[in-house]
């Protein structure tokens, strides 16, 4: 998880809660996760962007980038990561994610867009049949 800067809206538990959930969704679709929480500089999809091409793989990362000042969310997403995730689906992991920040719940909100975006993102399970 990106740093945070001052002003930190988690507790140490919302923290090792959203670590724990960026664990369990790597593992689940092993693609790579990053959450950014602060201030967006300038344009916020071109900041959420640049943001997402200096992870180390951009290409399997979805960036979840969130300004709580501004209230905004974007989400990016690697070109390897769209060949199972669409942008219906990102859009869908959006507004649950807005409806629980609209409700005071950013962590959760978080904790809950990462899961979904997860599921998605994971290869269909494919079926081997004896010939």
């Amino acid at each position: 998880m990106a740093p945070v800067p001052a002003g930190d809206p988690f507790t140490s538990a919302d923290h090792a809660a959203l670590d724990a959930t960026i664990r369990r969704a790597e593992q689940l679709c092993r693609m790579e996760f990053s959450v950014f929480v602060g201030n967006a500089e300038g344009d916020p999809r071109a900041f959420a962007t640049s943001l997402h091409n200096t992870l180390v793989a951009p290409a399997r990362s979805i960036l979840i980038m969130v300004d709580p000042t501004r209230r905004l969310l974007e989400i990016v997403t690697g070109a390897f990561v769209r060949r199972t995730l669409s942008d219906n689906q990102v859009e869908l992991a959006a507004l649950h994610m807005q409806q629980d920040f609209a409700n005071d719940d950013l962590a959760g909100g978080l904790r809950r867009g990462i899961e979904m975006l997860a599921e998605h993102a994971r290869a269909p399970r494919t079926l081997h049949a004896k010939a």
